[in-house]
């Protein structure tokens, strides 16, 4: 594992990255690099990496442990536990966890220190942007929501409670911390000194944590390890439980189902994360009790990732995961009906079409274009290069009554046409 490991890293130009299987009840672990390039301090399996969105599961977790106490109840209005709701959608605490409450992609800033009570006091009215229970559209606000809803009940910070309630028991301390990179083909990897994630958004993206710690948390949702006793099997099954299949729009380009604080991977659920230049993976399978994880401080830690699962398949050990440099296989010329404005809450992206090009703008970037498919499925262009970022996914979706396009999701995120 360590050979691969080093040699996979090098070739992505990842500075930094750590490996961790749970199979059979051993747990086995492989490191390679330094947590910041250049500096000499060695990635080991105790160095923490930022983990971005894999926070979410974590959060979920909290969420899930109240659940099992009785205090709260997945599919009870979440209006009734949190007063700040009372103004806001109508949603329970499965859809929130789930990206099914229609809520907004992003969270609108206050000043720095605004408590997250107070920030749902002043944005719940303005957070719905799809009807409850109808689509999945993925949504950080919705973790704000859920790390406030653990706050509400247990008394505690989200910070406090998460490190009493999960990391403590299963065992969790870092000693020394990774960096994120900025990698360029033909540059040293460039070290990203802060995380951009506001404390506010800690119960989304602020946590950090090493390939060992995932695995653990991953065995201890089977039952299995340190966390054995953390949670019943039946709240368990019930976070897994894949809620999209019968909603109108679902986890196009992340993947290929939704439970309330899991993805879903055919026999596999898990999670990945992505912060200022570093990436997280963990994948469980109930069936084999296996767990694997990575973590890696370099803007290409996807294609380490998806290396790595190639030469696991290689020996024989396929592990779930989700296509990324699909959709598109037959371009078509665009059609000028996909051109307009998208927005989710305060997001939106702008599509265009030039000399029968299909262009992209996201959040007033620059424009990208598209490699558009028959089913209006479509992906940025990409080489797959080792040093190469991953391609954008998407698709617009026409409206069923009648047939016009209307909506474009990206990443996961719904927009809906704008005029």
């Amino acid at each position: 594992m360590n050979e691969d490991l080093a040699e996979l890293a090098l070739r992505h130009g990842v500075p930094g990255a750590q490996i961790a299987v749970w199979r059979d009840g051993d747990l086995r672990t492989a490191e390679t690099g330094e947590e910041e390039a250049g500096s000499g301090r060695p990635v080991t399996a105790a160095t923490a990496f930022p983990l971005g969105s894999l926070t979410k599961p974590f959060t979920a977790t909290l969420a899930a442990l109240l659940v099992a106490d009785g205090e709260v109840d997945l599919d009870e209005p979440l209006a009734e536990q949190l007063a700040e709701l009372r103004a806001g959608p109508e949603c329970t605490l499965r859809q929130v966890l789930s990206h099914t409450a229609g809520l907004a992609a992003n969270t609108a800033e206050l000043p720095p220190g605004t408590p997250r009570a107070r920030w749902l006091a002043r944005h719940a009215p303005d957070l719905a942007v799809h009807a409850p229970g109808t689509v999945f559209s993925y949504s950080n606000p919705g973790y704000l929501i859920a790390g406030r809803l653990v706050e509400e009940i247990t008394g505690l910070d989200w910070e406090e409670a998460v490190r009493t309630m999960l990391l403590g028991p299963l065992g969790q301390d870092a000693e020394g911390t990774a960096l994120g990179h900025l990698v360029r083909p033909d540059a040293p990897p460039r070290p990203i000194k802060e995380q951009s994630v506001p404390p506010l958004e800690d119960p989304a993206a602020g946590l950090r944590a090493s390939a060992r710690d995932l695995a653990v948390f991953g065995a201890a949702h089977l039952g299995l390890g340190p966390g054995a006793a953390l949670l019943d099997a039946e709240t368990a099954d019930a976070m897994r439980e894949d809620v999209t299949a019968g909603l109108a729009v679902g986890a196009h380009g992340l993947a290929g189902g939704w439970g309330a604080g899991w993805s879903r991977y055919g026999a596999w659920f898990g999670h990945d994360g992505t912060g200022d230049g570093a990436w997280s993976h963990l994948r469980v399978n109930p069936a084999t009790r296996t767990v694997v994880a990575l973590t890696a401080n370099g803007s290409t830690g996807a294609r380490l990732w998806e290396s790595l699962l190639g030469r696991l398949g290689e020996s024989g050990q396929e592990v779930g995961d989700h296509p990324r440099d699909t959709g598109a296989a037959r371009p078509v010329a665009a059609p000028p009906e996909c051109a307009g404005r998208y927005v989710n809450g305060d997001w939106s992206c702008r599509a265009e079409v030039r000399d029968g090009a299909l262009l992209l703008s996201v959040a007033g970037a620059a424009p990208v274009p598209l490699l558009l498919g028959e089913d209006l499925s479509f992906r940025t262009p990409s080489d797959g290069g080792p040093r190469t970022p991953l391609p954008y996914l998407g698709r617009f979706l026409r409206d069923p009554s009648t047939g016009r396009v209307d909506r474009l999701q990206l990443s996961g995120r719904l927009c809906a046409r704008q005029g």
